[in-house]
């Protein structure tokens, strides 16, 4: 294995990151497979347990909002590499608005999750998001 294997993950794990930021606020549901196993399960405190792509995804797609908006930022990755698998935590702020407006709530959130090598890249196989605080504007 090349000297630089560790980091090209950390890389890869990031740019998952990223994709799954960009996957909620582009409501690009179709996609979700490029960020998650299909088996992958999901604790929030608004699904719940969901358990299996099908699931996730249209829990996500049955939750927008008419005329509502995301923006995901996602900060402070830190990952921790086991060969093909890898455990991965973040920050991550987001601002709900409307076009052309500025954000009428923030939240901020913790998101713990497991990364699983597979033969088309890194895909999350279990993510766990805990709220930390909330704001109205």
């Amino acid at each position: 294995m090349p000297t630089d294997a560790p980091t090209a993950d950390r890389i890869e794990i990031a740019d998952l990151f990223t994709r799954f930021a960009r996957l909620l606020d582009e409501a690009r549901w179709d996609d979700a497979a490029t960020v998650f196993t299909d088996d992958v399960a999901v604790h929030s405190p608004r699904g719940g347990e969901l358990r299996g792509l099908d699931k996730v995804v249209d829990f996500m797609r049955n939750g927008e909002v008419e005329g509502q908006r995301t923006q995901h930022t996602t900060t402070d990755l830190l990952v921790d590499l086991d060969g093909d698998e890898a455990a991965a935590s973040s920050n991550s702020i987001v601002y709900y608005y409307r076009d052309g407006q500025a954000p009428h709530f923030t939240g901020g959130l913790r998101q713990n999750c497991t990364a699983v090598r597979t033969d088309a890249g890194w895909r999350l196989s279990e993510v766990r998001i805990r709220p930390a605080w909330t704001r109205e504007n």
